[in-house]
C-alpha cells in the first residue's frame, strides 16, 4: 500500500470516528507518518514496522483522544516517538502541546518533526517526569506509559489542582483503579473506538478528589 492509499485509509477510518480533519491536517499527519517510517529504520522508535499498521495503531489511536482534549496546555508523558502528542498538536493548533520522554533518540526525532512540519505549538522535553519542573498543565496524557498509580505518583506535580490525567489503556483497568493514590479519583471513563485495531481501548479520566 503506497502513501496515497495510506492517506485514503486514514481518511476513511477517521470519518468512521467522526473526526473532522482538514486536508492540511491529513497531509501533515501523513508527513509525520513518513518521517516515523524513515527514522524507525535507524532508531527503532516503535515496534510497529508496517506503515499501514501505523495508521491505525499510532495515528488513529492517538486521534481517538481528540474529543477529550480541552487544553489550553497539555503534556504527553512518556511520549516515545511523539504519540499521542504530535498527532494532537497537528489537529489542535489552538492548544499548547508539550511532549516529555527520557530517551534522547526519541526526543531528537520529535524535534526534527517539529522543525520539518512547522509545529509552533509543540514543545519537546528530554527528561524524566519526576524531574520536570514547569508550570502545571491542564491535562496530563499518557499512552502505554505506566500503571495509573505510577503515572500519578511520577507526574502529579505536572497537573494543575483542577486539572485531569488522561490515561489510555487497553482492557478496562479494574485492578489499577483500586490502587489509585490517596486524594485521586476516577472522574470518568470512555470506551475508545479505533477502527482497524484489535482489542479494547479505554480512556480513564482521573482528577483530585
Amino acid at each position: 500500500m503506497d502513501v496515497t492509499q495510506q492517506r485514503a485509509l486514514l481518511v476513511k477510518q477517521s470519518d468512521k470516528m467522526a473526526l473532522a480533519l482538514t486536508d492540511n491536517q491529513l497531509d501533515t499527519l501523513m508527513a509525520y507518518l513518513q518521517l516515523l517510517v524513515k527514522w524507525n529504520k535507524a532508531y527503532n522508535l516503535t515496534a510497529v514496522k508496517d506503515p499501514v499498521e501505523m495508521v491505525s495503531r499510532h495515528l488513529l489511536d492517538s486521534l481517538s483522544l481528540l474529543p477529550f482534549i480541552k487544553g489550553p496546555r497539555i503534556i504527553d508523558v512518556g511520549s516515545g516517538a511523539g504519540l499521542p502528542g504530535i498527532p494532537l498538536a497537528i489537529c489542535r493548533p489552538d492548544i499548547d502541546v508539550t511532549t516529555l520522554d527520557s530517551n534522547g533518540k526519541k526526543t531528537r526525532f520529535q524535534n526534527q518533526v517539529k522543525v520539518e512540519l512547522g509545529l509552533s505549538n509543540l514543545t519537546v522535553i528530554n527528561g524524566r517526569a519526576e524531574a520536570c519542573v514547569d508550570e502545571p498543565f491542564d491535562q496530563v496524557v499518557s499512552r502505554a506509559f505506566a500503571s495509573i498509580a505510577d503515572m500519578i505518583n511520577w507526574t502529579h506535580q505536572l497537573c494543575r489542582q483542577e486539572g485531569v490525567f488522561l490515561a489510555m489503556k487497553g482492557l478496562y483497568p479494574e485492578d489499577e483503579l483500586t490502587q489509585l493514590p490517596a486524594g485521586f479519583v476516577l472522574k470518568n471513563s470512555h470506551s475508545l473506538n479505533v477502527p482497524g485495531t484489535q482489542g479494547a481501548r479505554h480512556l480513564m479520566v482521573i482528577g483530585r478528589g
